[in-house]
């Protein structure tokens, strides 16, 4: 991807603070009863790499399968993890759906130029908004658990702007297999751009035998409260020995 000097200065801002900045710690007790040091985790979405970092560092016997189909928060990404020698992070440049093919990935520009890398999504996107388009190659869950051969899937966390059940329904097979824990954004407007809403994503989670939570509360959520971050967990029929569900409040 060409940059103008003023993105490539922002690029250099983004790459020195994913290099050097460990943010979302605040949320590793959330996750510690999830992600051991042995844990395997996906990080859907893993723009520059923040979440990945954390679940590496929680998980050091085990392994992250970070997905970005950004060139450009690949580009910071990769970089940032070798500054800080983690290696046990396989960065895949794919995003994840219902179904493998390509799609356009739309990365809005801001008013100074930059990149909001951030907030790159698939899907609908806003008439007259300034952005770069790319090609983005997507696969499945299952799929892509068969060809690792993955036998232990711990955690999943998805924050992908609005593709977040698209993602979810190209892995039924591997959620029913290892009933992951999973640490979802959820947002009405995101989810549109799918075609998709915050109804049907809990509807889809329930039947396979998850309840939801807000985070960072943990507060039984059956049904959707509005945009934010949503913690789902296996009943208890459906842990597998391993999930926990913490008491309601």
């Amino acid at each position: 991807m060409r940059l103008t000097p003023r993105q490539r200065a922002s690029w250099l801002a983004h790459l020195f603070k994913a290099a050097t900045q460990q943010h979302h710690r605040e949320l590793r007790s959330l996750f510690a009863p999830f992600i051991q040091s042995d844990a395997v985790v996906i990080d859907i979405g893993a723009h520059a790499g923040q979440f990945s970092k954390l679940f590496a560092r929680m998980a050091r016997r085990g392994r992250v399968y970070a997905f970005e189909p950004s060139a450009y928060a690949r580009s910071i990404m990769a970089p940032a993890l070798r500054l800080n020698r983690i290696d046990n992070v396989m960065l895949i440049p794919m995003g994840l759906s219902d179904t493998a093919g390509n799609l356009t990935l739309h990365t809005p520009l801001k008013r100074s130029g930059a990149l909001g890398f951030g907030i790159a999504h698939l899907g609908g996107e806003a008439a007259g908004a300034a952005q770069i388009d790319q090609a983005a190659a997507l696969t499945t869950l299952d799929a892509f658990a068969l060809s690792q051969g993955i036998a232990r899937l711990d955690f999943i966390k998805a924050d992908i702007e609005g593709w977040e059940l698209r993602a979810l329904k190209g892995g039924e097979a591997t959620l029913r297999r290892f009933m992951p824990a999973l640490y979802l954004e959820v947002d009405a407007a995101h989810l549109a751009r799918a075609g998709d809403t915050p109804a049907d994503l809990f509807e889809w989670v329930g039947a396979l035998g998850y309840r939801g939570f807000t985070t960072p509360q943990l507060k039984a959520a059956p049904t959707w409260s509005g945009a934010g971050d949503y913690l789902f967990l296996a009943a208890p029929s459906h842990r597998h020995g391993r999930a926990i569900v913490p008491a309601t409040h």
